[in-house]
């Protein structure tokens, strides 16, 4: 294992060369590298040596790798999923909770409790629709049942997930929604999945529902948004990403009384590599012991 070489650039983060050395793996610039792990976005990435087997990127999200033509095919790359899942986890159940128990519309008014108490709801006995379960997924699961909601999964081959109540194929992705009091969004930036939630998947949902996005701002078309919202096709929206982001100040969203965003923090930038460290640890033993990596990215997929 003392023969692995490692590369962290471009800065060299204490927490992550703590795992590096942790594993007994040699810090070496990037030239030298097998193993390069990369700190941040695609900006000043270099063009890499034949030499590098593995890139490690520490973002969950690659898209902006992909559309600066970052990737290739010559070796292995690994992002961060499923690393943050539990901070994301716990903001996305945050979130909606302030949603149904009308906890953001209390705090913009001066105790008016004939105006909030009726719209007050519960999570007990609802069924909140993970779209995306993955490892936000997973970890999402556990918390909503702990409030007594049934939970519906829907991930792209739908594979059980565990914990879950149902687990739905993403071809099925419409009955979720038919059948869900709640929606969190939990889903990576694809083709597939831009503008998810647009006007004719919003009608498929309740008035009392609540939309939740924790993953990517392109999933939501916040323009059909803004009209379900202020509609009353649904009941409100919690983002922590948006879609130009940040949104512009005058974005019409944050004068509603039923829409909380907050600025992309469910894994907050402070956290990152503290969180990153423990699953890069774990991936250069499985490196070192020529072991199969957790997750490796689909290149053509683009996540």
């Amino acid at each position: 294992m003392t023969s692995m070489r490692v590369a962290v650039a471009p800065v060299l983060d204490d927490h992550i060369v703590g795992a590096v050395t942790q594993v007994g793996a040699q810090l070496v610039d990037i030239e030298n590298a097998q193993v390069v792990v990369w700190i941040g976005g695609p900006e000043g990435f270099p063009e890499l040596p034949d030499g590098v087997e593995w890139v490690a990127l520490s973002t969950a999200g690659v898209e902006r790798f992909v559309d600066a033509g970052v990737l290739d095919d010559k070796r292995i790359w690994t992002n961060a999923s499923g690393f943050y899942a539990d901070g994301c986890a716990e903001h996305a159940l945050a979130l909606l909770l302030a949603g149904t128990r009308q906890v953001i519309a209390s705090t913009r008014t001066r105790w008016a409790k004939d105006a909030v108490d009726p719209a007050v709801r519960t999570l007990r006995g609802s069924t909140v629709a993970i779209i995306g379960a993955g490892g936000i997924g997973r970890a999402l699961t556990p918390m909503l049942k702990a409030c007594g909601a049934t939970v519906l999964a829907v991930n792209r081959t739908g594979t059980p997930v565990a914990g879950s109540d149902v687990t739905l194929s993403a071809e099925r992705t419409d009955e979720a929604f038919a059948r869900a009091d709640h929606v969190v969004l939990a889903a990576p930036d694809t083709p597939d999945t831009r503008h998810l939630i647009n006007d004719r998947t919003l009608a498929l949902l309740k008035p009392h529902s609540w939309v939740i996005n924790v993953a990517r701002g392109p999933l939501v078309d916040q323009t059909a948004l803004y009209r379900a919202l202020t509609d009353g096709v649904i009941a409100g929206a919690g983002l922590d990403v948006t879609d130009p982001e940040p949104p512009s100040p005058d974005d019409p969203l944050f004068d509603l009384d039923n829409v909380v965003i907050t600025p992309h923090v469910a894994n907050p930038a402070g956290r990152l590599t503290v969180e990153m460290a423990p699953h890069l640890a774990d991936n250069l033993r499985r490196f070192a012991a020529g072991e199969r990596l957790a997750s490796v990215l689909a290149v053509g997929r683009g996540y």
